[in-house]
């Protein structure tokens, strides 16, 4: 049987889907590493563009099409769907938003697999070999043995090529917050793999940078800490010395300058860290309670990464009840003046499955409800709820500004050196600044797609002044961020 693998994508929207490079669709690896022999398979990943799929799903081709889906790819999802059943193909769909919707999903697919589907995924394509593909199939959360979690690191789609390797070292993350679908699809327990299989697929990754996916590689006890400082000596000494990495993690690894100097001595060069908000009130919002702890330390956990050789890749998500027009620009104002080196600040967004999503259709604050066709409007680009404290117009707009700052001001090699003087690492400047040239590119192509749905950009304003005045933050500028109420 020949399996077609895809990975469908918005097309509203530009970057956040690749972050400047092609990163790959790893749970489709993952899938293509369990197809029982005798099967071929080929993955198409539409961040490469849509004319393979819509040239190539015939029944001549493939004979079952496979797809997974975030939320905002599902309309893309379902229009292949259709293009499958007209030429007569079987086609299944699973992932975090048919899991999350699957009834939804059912009607535009012949088959819907809800959850983590490693251990049924071969049953899968032995009922669809056998043409008895079941109308819907129930995932477990198994554990990461016996190969479980491993990817085919040598497939590359067919219709592109990647440019990072990824791997998956853990699932599961008991932080749960409101607007994150990870512990409803993973789990809250962080599950690991075994160490050995983990050094053995590391060695085998094609590619010189590798992205470790975990959504939270250190863990935040004890428990998870020692695990992780034994995997990254082991790393160090058996895993491929050519290969540098970067991660996502919590604040709290700044902590430990014993796993920070692991992590770099086996070639970590970047954290990805959900700082979401300086907000304290929305940070009780979101169930995010480690980094309320930690809020009022921040300048000393960050600078424990940089003392590593370590840089900072921010998440920050703007629209939260407690932010108003000007919390993009006083947001961007902090992660300058704190020294994050590479910044990423999105609309917050509802996803279903989701508490957030739940929370806020509840009160009638979600707008975007055209479904399917708004689906793809659920970017992290677009604002698709009602605020508490400003129009979705201004938080739109707001972040439609600070794209056109990215992508029209000279910003990236400031950028670059403050990160050398704070790692004193050339690798990790290298890192940092082509990452920041990825997205200064990313803005640069999102701008036109802003002022056709927004309208041009108003470059005189309160708001402009005080995006402007970011850029020139040091560390020596006083806090810009407005304190909350007390938790």
């Amino acid at each position: 049987m020949r399996i077609a693998l895809i990975n469908p994508i918005t097309r509203l929207s530009d970057g956040y889907h690749t972050i400047g490079t092609f990163i790959p669709q790893l749970g489709l690896q993952v899938l293509a590493q369990l197809v029982p022999p005798g099967h071929e398979v080929e993955l198409i990943d539409e961040c490469f563009g849509a004319d393979f799929t819509n040239a190539n799903i015939r029944k001549d081709r493939y004979d079952l099409v496979a797809v997974t889906g975030y939320t905002s790819g599902a309309t893309r999802a379902y229009e292949i769907a259709a293009m499958a059943r007209k030429a007569g193909i079987p086609c299944i769909m699973g992932g975090p938003h048919a899991s999350a919707v699957p009834d939804e999903a059912a009607t535009h697919f012949d088959s819907v697999a809800i959850g983590e589907c490693d251990l049924i995924w071969p049953g899968i394509v032995n009922d669809a070999a056998a043409g008895r593909m079941q109308k819907r199939y129930q995932g477990s959360l198994a554990e990461l043995t016996a190969g479980i979690g491993r990817a085919r690191q040598n497939l590359d789609p067919v219709n592109g090529k990647y440019d990072v390797s990824c791997i998956q070292t853990s699932r599961g993350c008991p932080v749960g917050c409101e607007y994150c679908s990870v512990t409803n699809f993973n789990g809250a327990p962080i599950r690991r793999r075994p160490m050995d299989d983990i050094i053995e697929e590391w060695n085998q990754t094609t590619k010189p940078f590798i992205f470790v996916v975990d959504d939270n590689f250190f863990g935040v006890g004890e428990k998870h800490a020692v695990w992780a400082k034994e995997l990254m000596d082991r790393i160090g000494a058996k895993g491929n010395r050519r290969r540098l990495w970067f991660s996502q993690t919590t604040i709290n690894m700044g902590d430990d300058a014993d796993g920070l100097r692991k992590a770099y001595k086996c070639g970590c060069r970047g954290m990805f860290v959900g700082f979401e908000t300086f907000n304290r009130e929305n940070l009780r919002e979101y169930h995010k309670g480690i980094n309320r702890k930690n809020l009022d330390r921040y300048q000393e956990l960050i600078d424990g990464f940089h003392g590593a050789g370590i840089s900072l890749i921010g998440g920050f998500i703007a629209g939260g009840d407690g932010d108003d027009q000007y919390s993009v620009a006083d947001t961007l104002t902090e992660a300058i003046r704190l020294g994050v080196d590479i910044i990423q600040i999105t609309n917050l967004t509802p996803l279903p499955g989701t508490k957030m999503y739940e929370r806020f259709m509840s009160e009638g604050r979600i707008f975007a409800t055209n479904y399917p066709q708004d689906w793809e409007r659920f970017t992290f680009t677009e604002t698709v709820y009602n605020p508490r404290k400003m129009t979705a117009a201004e938080l739109d707009e707001a972040i439609c500004e600070m794209r056109y700052l990215a992508a029209t001001k000279s910003w990236v090699w400031k950028r670059t050196w403050r990160t050398w003087r704070m790692t004193r690492s050339l690798t990790t400047t290298l890192f940092v600044h082509g990452m920041n040239k990825g997205w200064k590119r990313i803005a640069s192509n999102q701008v036109p797609r802003d002022i056709a749905k927004f309208g041009p950009v108003k470059t005189d304003t309160p708001r402009w002044r005080r995006l402007l005045a970011a850029l020139k933050v040091s560390r020596k500028t006083p806090r810009q961020i407005a304190e909350p109420t007390p938790a």
